[in-house]
């Protein structure tokens, strides 16, 4: 910000202001005329206008006017004399940043075109960051190729330019709803407005309220100021309700009306505010089974209901555990200046066959705590400390081991133990035997696949076969990986 234009008639006072100005390092372009002014305004790129609202050809604030029209992001400062103060506050309605009362000292000027500086900065500084927030998020499609959420970023473009009032977001914890609501409000048409997020089970009832709605001087004892909610912050943009369904039911009432009447009351307030926010509700509970429970309300919950986004856990889309995986390591690389290269094929299948209970956040807490602790360049299983319980494989077996059970047609046994007594190893043999034959027909008598049925390693599984003289016909694909068909 460096162009100053500065418009008055008073020839030294655009003397003194210009030397000063220049002093400073600013180049400063000055006239008598307001419309002398605003052609250099036109020619030059002029970034701040100091204006005297009496000028020879016309007023100032006509020459405010036709500025904004023209730039609407150029700062005006407006001079006055101390008769024509409401005209000042016109000013301001019109988009002028400050006024300054004739007669003032230079400092005063100084002061306010810091301001500006400082605000510009800040504003650019607020645009970077949503820009860079945006693309982030439109590149969210890049990280899965699970039908299922493939199927929720499609979704997402069609609402890309449609105006939208109400989204509910489902799934378990850590699954990215969050992520999900991001993407919606930045690409959709309120992406240059606020998007303002809130967690509705980490705040009190009383507190949320106050959070949600805002409240007036003197609303409850602390409240010795007026202050704004975040639903009229959210004006235009997105409001993002986390974990909604731990919101009380009297708040509920309160969203409702303010989804279907777009107006709300801050508390202790009488006046309706008018409201346009798009919400966005997400939640990992059962609202239908809330309901059920008297918790919810069904009439806010069909309102919410409008576009209803569920979001697969991470288990059940196995495929994108390696590509999340790959994209947090460069990620965390990053943040803590490591050179991690990949994961191992160990590593990589160990991740695909956990059950993942914390799901996305946890997979992402993973890998920036192997990142920041380990000093390797692969990452090898023993680096990831995965918690025990989680394993897909062992979930897998067990179900695995049901369904052989069931295709082996075994009787029922009375557990009872007959008077004459039982031969239990008799007993056991023939149960074991039974099922081994039931697997190795399941598998087409592959013994690799069988022993992956039966959760054993081949070797034990060919010691079975040959204690229980168990001998598969001879199956080719055996052959090729080089196993011997035969149990000796």
């Amino acid at each position: 910000m460096k162009n100053i234009l500065i418009v008055d008639d008073e020839k030294l006072l655009r003397w003194s202001l210009s030397t000063e100005l220049k002093e400073l390092g600013f180049t400063v372009y000055s006239h008598e005329f307001a419309e002398e002014g605003y052609k250099i305004f036109k020619e030059k790129a002029v970034d701040i206008c100091v204006l005297d609202i009496r000028l020879p050809d016309y007023s100032g604030i006509e020459l405010l006017r036709k500025i904004k029209q023209a730039q609407p992001d150029t700062y005006v400062i407006m001079m006055t004399a101390f008769a024509e103060v409401e005209t000042a506050v016109e000013a301001l309605k019109l988009g002028a940043f400050d006024y300054l009362i004739k007669p003032f000292n230079l400092e005063k000027l100084k002061h306010l075109i810091g301001k500006i500086i400082e605000t510009n900065e800040l504003k650019k500084e607020n645009t970077f960051l949503k820009q860079k927030e945006q693309k982030h998020f439109l590149q969210e499609k890049m990280l899965s190729e699970a039908p299922e959420m493939l199927k929720i970023f499609d979704l997402i473009n069609k609402l890309a330019n449609i105006p939208i009032s109400t989204v509910i977001i489902t799934g378990e914890t850590g699954t990215g709803k969050s992520l999900i609501a991001r993407s919606i409000h930045y690409k959709g048409i309120r992406q240059s407005k606020s998007f303002v997020e809130i967690n509705c089970s980490a705040i009190s009832e009383s507190l949320l309220e106050s959070e949600l709605f805002g409240h007036e001087k003197g609303a409850f004892t602390n409240a010795i100021v007026q202050k704004k909610g975040l639903v009229e912050i959210a004006d235009g943009g997105t409001l993002f309700l986390d974990e909604i369904g731990e919101m009380s039911l009297p708040l509920q009432s309160k969203l409702l009306k303010v989804i279907e009447d777009k107006v709300f009351k801050r508390v202790g307030g009488v006046k309706d505010i008018s409201v346009d926010a798009q919400i966005i509700a997400a939640t990992n509970k059962d609202l239908q089974k809330e309901i059920k429970d008297n918790k919810f309300r069904e009439d806010l919950y069909f309102r919410l209901n409008v576009i209803p986004i569920h979001i697969p856990p991470l288990r059940e889309r196995v495929e994108d555990i390696i590509i999340l995986a790959d994209h947090f390591i460069k990620h965390y690389n990053f943040i803590f200046k490591k050179s991690v290269l990949s994961l191992s094929a160990e590593a990589g299948d160990m991740m695909k066959n956990y059950l993942w209970p914390g799901n996305v956040r946890e997979l992402k807490n993973v890998i920036e705590r192997t990142i920041l602790l380990e000093n390797c360049e692969i990452i090898m299983p023993e680096h990831l400390h995965l918690k025990a319980g989680g394993d897909r494989l062992k979930k897998d077996s067990c179900e695995t081991a049901e369904k052989v059970v069931a295709a082996s047609r075994l009787p029922e046994f009375d557990i009872s133990v007959d008077k004459k007594g039982i031969d239990l190893d008799l007993l056991m043999t023939a149960v074991e035997k039974k099922i081994i034959r039931t697997a190795l027909e399941m598998s087409n008598n592959n013994q690799s696949q069988t022993a992956k049925l039966l959760n054993l390693n081949r070797d034990t599984l060919r010691y079975k076969m040959k204690k229980l003289e168990i001998l598969p016909p001879h199956n080719p694909q055996d052959e090729a990986a080089g196993e011997e068909i035969t149990a000796d």
